[in-house]
């Protein structure tokens, strides 16, 4: 039997279906934010993780842990990491507090 082909954009609309899934991915909307923001300056920079370790003091290992930002199993990076890493890329770190559009369904 042939495998089904499905895009990664055909199955999050049909996962984002199930409003506990739903949740879940709203729950995490900041860290993917973050970790698109990071891939994306390292892109721009033109450098690889091993690269940015180099600059940092640090390990590709940690650099690639970092980007991949697994909060439910290792402890948030802290601001200064945040830093090393943003100064490593030729770039600065900026962080804004932006007020959330609360639905009425969680007012």
């Amino acid at each position: 039997m042939k495998a089904k082909y499905i895009s990664h954009q055909s199955l999050k609309r049909k996962l984002l279906k199930d409003p506990e899934v739903r949740e879940a991915y709203s729950d995490l909307e900041e860290e993917y934010q973050l970790i698109n923001e990071m891939l994306k300056a390292r892109e721009r920079a033109g450098v690889s993780q091993a690269d940015v370790a180099k600059k940092m003091r640090t390990t590709a290992s940690a650099v690639s842990r970092l980007e991949s930002l697994n909060v439910s199993t290792r402890p948030s990076p802290s601001l200064n990491t945040l830093k090393k890493y943003a100064h490593s890329l030729g770039c600065t770190l900026s962080i804004k507090l932006i007020p959330r559009k609360i639905s009425k369904a969680k007012a």
